[in-house]
């Protein structure tokens, strides 16, 4: 066949149409250009409070529960006789806080996690209640460990570090932008995190994925704090590369993606990081075969970075992100529900424990999107009020459960 164009292809195309590829053109060539605005890309101007629960999310559940409305009302009321909400809780910070494989050494590990847990409750329960006591708890918590803390150690570091610090942003930005007393630390609190926290997760891990997604909550909870636009951008584009690494889809191709650093250039690589599983499916995840304890955890992170995104003005629940944590919650809530597994899946075998974790995205998805999701709404709702997972998960039906903000 002649390359040579016919004089039917040279005929002029119409103007709009030279206006519109030119556009395109444009267009391209300026997302391209180094510092171009991406889909993912740091707010110009940060929402406060806009760490996983936006100020709208906050004002809707603070009505539900005053109205005495459920399942909002029963949730609260599960937070309020928690451990967490105590008026008499007294901080046990220590300067630094040694975490083993498994938590073996545990030096400090649980009580940090719990006090930031405990400080993020105190700030709900401030927020509803309008009741300083709890405002001043969770000051209090916060300007213990800020006053102490300097370093984490040990092989569980990266990981405590996620954790911890997922929680400790989230009580600071409602105490901050919403308690009308005074936080007279709250500069020290912000070094904290800008000097102990975000260096130890920042660059991310090639451990399990959970790992990463929770470093990467954390990063990107403390960029929004500190108003941090490159350190908010460098963890954005750290989870866009995790989550896709994380959770498989069809259109993937033969086997998932992966994380470059991680070398896992041979599909024997690949299959024995996801856990010995050969058989890949849409939905499943690196972890699944492992448990669904920390599928879960990678989950829930992946949800949490998606909502505080969304806050920002930057809307993931439309790329892959969200069709990643959609299949991903589908699939495991099968399982965790007591679908029988086929013989091709783990070997016929799953350790179940999924966790409180699909509130956050089920609503975004489901109420949000209108997208069906059917076992994941049952498990959803079976779970009802979803509580802690006294690491870096709490009351999610309180502060997302079928919130339309």
């Amino acid at each position: 066949m002649s390359d040579t164009p016919t004089r039917h292809s040279r005929r002029r195309r119409p103007a709009f149409l030279v206006t519109v590829a030119a556009t395109a053109a444009l267009v391209g060539t300026l997302l391209s250009w180094p510092g171009a605005h991406r889909a993912d890309a740091a707010p110009a101007v940060f929402a406060h409070p806009g760490v996983t629960v936006s100020k709208g999310q906050l004002d809707f559940a603070r009505t539900q529960v005053l109205a005495g409305a459920q399942p909002w009302k029963g949730a609260y009321d599960q937070m309020m006789a928690s451990k967490y909400a105590s008026l008499t809780r007294t901080p046990t910070p220590r300067a630094t806080v040694e975490c083993g494989s498994y938590s073996n050494p545990n030096y400090g590990c649980t009580d940090e996690r719990e006090d930031a847990i405990a400080a993020y409750t105190d700030a709900l329960a401030w927020y509803v209640t309008r009741d300083e006591r709890y405002a001043r708890k969770s000051i209090e918590l916060m300007d213990a460990w800020s006053a102490v803390i300097k370093s984490h150690t040990n092989s569980n570091a990266p990981l405590q570090t996620g954790w911890a610090g997922s929680s400790w942003p989230r009580a600071a930005e409602i105490i901050k932008y919403t308690y009308t007393g005074t936080w007279a630390n709250s500069g020290r609190f912000a070094g904290m995190l800008r000097d102990v926290y975000l260096p130890m997760v920042i660059n991310g891990s090639n451990s399990n994925g959970n790992w990463e997604l929770s470093m990467m909550e954390a990063a990107v909870g403390i960029s929004v704090f500190l108003e941090d636009r490159t350190s908010y951008d460098k963890a954005m584009a750290k989870f866009r590369t995790r989550t896709a690494a994380y959770v498989y889809l069809a259109s993937d191709g033969a086997v998932p993606k992966t994380v470059p650093s991680q070398n896992l250039d041979t599909t024997a690589k690949i299959v024995n990081y996801w856990q010995g599983q050969s058989t890949f499916v849409t939905g499943l995840t690196q972890e699944t075969c492992r448990d669904l304890t920390h599928t879960g955890y990678g989950i829930s992170a992946i949800s949490h970075i998606a909502e505080t995104s969304r806050i920002q003005g930057q809307d993931l629940y439309g790329t892959d992100v969200g069709e990643r944590l959609r299949q991903a919650l589908g699939f495991q809530s099968k399982y965790q529900l007591g679908t029988a597994v086929p013989s091709w899946l783990c070997g016929g075998s799953l350790n179940l424990g999924l966790g409180p974790v699909t509130e956050v995205g089920y609503n975004a998805l489901h109420n949000r999107l209108g997208i069906a999701m059917t076992n994941t709404q049952t498990l959803t709702q079976q779970n009802r009020p979803a509580g802690s997972n006294n690491l870096f998960v709490a009351w999610e039906t309180l502060t997302h459960g079928d919130n339309p903000a």
